[in-house]
């Protein structure tokens, strides 16, 4: 039972009595999604008027269930993940009242799909060393630099971005933190074909891109606040999402061993058994970190997921290819697409072995995430840092 008195129960009563109201198979999927918001059912952790009731997050499984069962539209979360994992949360934590009331629906309803324009060429891990700028003009901002690693940035109607409004002060100081309309002029987007033969991945140059200040999220300067928390909630997003027993990519890989016994030996009888354990624990770490979640906000705890999550998809992709024997060689389509995002599940283990290689360095680099580990979790000493105190314009690069 929450604060409010509401049971899952009554969550369900409240998706029945909609559901009664609003025939999905009658309606237009996004007419039934915009209603679904307005009714407080889109994400029930939210605030009231934004999708939610101001409800623990552990009851959404409720919701989502009982729409599930009715074959309700869905708003394809494959496909705006980064909207739904990172711009959402940010945007509750750091947007004023109009920005949350203008972006929060059309983002949960699919209508408008976000990216992040965070890394960039000379600023990868360091992500606090970008040097995009941003130079305030009046009532806007006009800014000029290049991304990189972008993912969906040739669907997104926005895109979530750090610049360097300030280069005379060091270089967590000096950034603030914005919404990109990615239709507006002087932005171009480049595919960057992938070793898979696809390019979800692209490349960003902005020239003199006029963003409103209006579209500023957060106070100026106080853009690796806010980038933080944004990198919080990827890191939750990759490695702590919700998955039955045995899913995820230990399920394909299991799904073979049991379909495919000609292929066993004792010594992939030895490796299915250790990583199906890992992958186990993994999961229930990440329901651990979900109850985590539904008392507070994102933290360090949410690096480590994401750390254990690309070093088992790594080995189970590597064990998948090995079980399948000369298979494994075996590469079904490298062709150029542009896909909506990467599927690991509707292809073959060639695939999943090129696709994991990216685990380990998207949405932070496992060497990264192991330093915020290190330090913010074991409390360990940082790293020594020759930067510290310098303003951005005098660092060499």
């Amino acid at each position: 039972m929450t604060s409010t008195g509401l049971t899952a129960d009554d969550l369900r009563g409240q998706v029945r009595e909609f559901l009664a109201a609003h025939d999905p198979a009658a309606m237009q999927p996004l007419d039934f999604l915009r209603a679904r918001f307005d009714a407080g059912l889109a994400w029930v952790h939210y605030p009231p008027r934004l999708g939610g009731q101001g409800l623990s997050r552990d009851l959404q499984q409720a919701v989502d269930a009982e729409f599930a069962a009715a074959r309700a539209p869905g708003n394809h979360p494959e496909r705006n993940g980064i909207g739904l994992g990172m711009a959402a949360p940010t945007i509750l934590a750091y947007g004023n009242d109009e920005q949350q009331k203008r972006w929060l629906r059309p983002l949960w309803t699919g209508e408008e799909v976000w990216c992040q324009l965070f890394s960039e060429p000379g600023a990868g891990s360091d992500l606090a060393g970008l040097a995009t700028r941003a130079m305030q003009d009046g009532e806007q901002w006009v800014v000029s630099g290049q991304k990189v690693w972008t993912s969906v940035a040739h669907l997104a109607r926005w895109g979530l971005l750090v610049a360097r409004s300030n280069p005379d002060v060091p270089k967590h100081a000096g950034l603030t933190y914005f919404a990109c309309d990615m239709t507006a002029p002087g932005i171009e987007v480049r595919p960057l074909r992938q070793m898979t033969g696809e390019a979800e991945f692209n490349e960003v140059f902005l020239t003199d891109v006029a963003i409103p200040d209006s579209d500023r999220i957060g106070a100026v300067g106080e853009g690796w606040k806010v980038a933080n928390a944004t990198l919080m909630s990827e890191r939750v997003a990759i490695g702590g999402g919700a998955v039955p027993r045995e899913g995820g990519m230990i399920g394909a890989a299991a799904r073979t061993w049991r379909q495919r016994p000609e292929l066993r030996t004792p010594g992939l009888h030895d490796r299915i058994l250790r990583l199906w354990a890992d992958a186990e624990v993994a999961r229930l770490a990440g329901v651990r970190l979900r109850q985590q979640l539904a008392a507070g906000k994102p933290g360090p705890e949410g690096s480590g997921a994401k750390l254990v999550f690309a070093r088992l998809n790594q080995e189970i992709s590597e064990f998948e290819v090995e079980l399948s024997g000369s298979d494994g060689l075996r590469y079904e389509d490298w062709t150029m697409r542009r896909p909506e995002g990467a599927n690991f599940y509707g292809r073959d283990p060639g695939y999943r072995f090129l696709r994991a290689r990216g685990n380990s360095i998207e949405g932070g680099t496992s060497e990264i995430l192991r330093n915020i580990v290190a330090e913010r979790v074991l409390g360990l000493p940082s790293e020594i840092r020759v930067d510290k105190g310098v303003p951005w314009k005098d660092l060499p690069r």
